[in-house]
């Protein structure tokens, strides 16, 4: 069983800064690419930002210098620092995962996804 647990989502004014994190646990082999994906109110669920194992990062135009996405291995932990944030950011915030588990393939491994938590940037 292996679970992604976020946290660290909130109310913030607009311009300000939030910082979420992404908790890996369970049966896990290798952690490989981790990344965020959020979702507004009638929109669809949209990549945000994702980074490799190796710590190669990619990120969607519009955060790109407002939006830093990190790992630690040891903790199995991604998090994603929010700079400058904006109402448009405003939305629900999911952590992905690609996890080889106990037992699994290292040519298929697992896609797995956290719980959500909700960004409001509002003033």
């Amino acid at each position: 069983q292996v679970q992604l647990v976020e946290s660290g989502g909130g109310l913030v004014q607009p311009g300000g800064s939030l910082r979420l994190s992404c908790a890996a646990s369970g049966s896990i082999v290798s952690l490989n690419g981790m990344g965020w994906y959020r979702q507004a109110p009638g929109k669809q669920r949209e990549l945000v930002a994702i980074i490799s194992s190796g710590g190669f990062t990619t990120y969607r135009d519009s955060v790109k210098g407002r939006f830093s996405i990190s790992r630690d291995n040891a903790k199995r932990t991604a998090y994603l620092q929010m700079n400058s944030l904006k109402p448009e950011d405003t939305a629900v915030y999911y952590c992905n995962a690609e996890i080889v588990v106990v037992g699994g393939s290292y040519t298929r491994p697992n896609d797995y996804w956290g719980q959500g938590t909700q960004v409001t940037v509002s003033s």
